[in-house]
């Protein structure tokens, strides 16, 4: 799996507001529901029951929001670079860069192999560090799918 199988140009945007937590989570969930067509409301409570569980705010100014949505047919990515906002991540620091993961209910396997992906791209610190510096959505995404390993 490429990550540019999951996640399209046109799904990686630059957030200038300073928006909290809840607020962000609604806005990827809008972009999602407009991708799959599917309810924004659904994605939206997949996401908010996932934050239950425990903060998918990883550390290092990283979250990575994820959750199995019914209905969905094909997993679906987005990447957001965002002002710092309080993630309730697991090192205590405020969230910049998120990957929003959606997979349907039965991908198992395949949902661990994305996770671990984005997992491995963004423990890569000439990747985060190419993140701060970019400010175009495309220029993000370059970033991303040139520096996915087959590891």
């Amino acid at each position: 799996m490429k990550i540019q199988d999951i996640l399209s140009q046109d799904c990686v945007w630059v957030e200038k507001n300073a928006l909290p937590k809840k607020k962000l989570l609604e806005k990827m969930s809008h972009l999602a529901a407009e991708k799959t067509g599917l309810s924004e409301a659904v994605i939206l409570d997949a996401l908010v029951e996932r934050e239950r569980l425990g903060t998918t705010g990883i550390g290092r100014g990283v979250a990575l929001p994820h959750s199995p949505v019914s209905g969905l047919k094909k997993i679906f990515c987005a990447f957001v670079k965002t002002v710092p906002v309080d993630f309730e991540a697991t090192d205590k620091k405020p969230v910049k860069f998120l990957f929003l993961l959606l997979v349907p209910p039965n991908a198992g396997a395949d949902h661990l192999k994305a996770l671990a992906k984005l997992s491995r791209l963004l423990r890569n610190e000439d990747v985060l560090a190419a993140f701060e510096k970019s400010e175009l959505p495309k220029e993000l995404y370059k970033t991303i799918t040139t520096n996915d390993t087959d590891e």
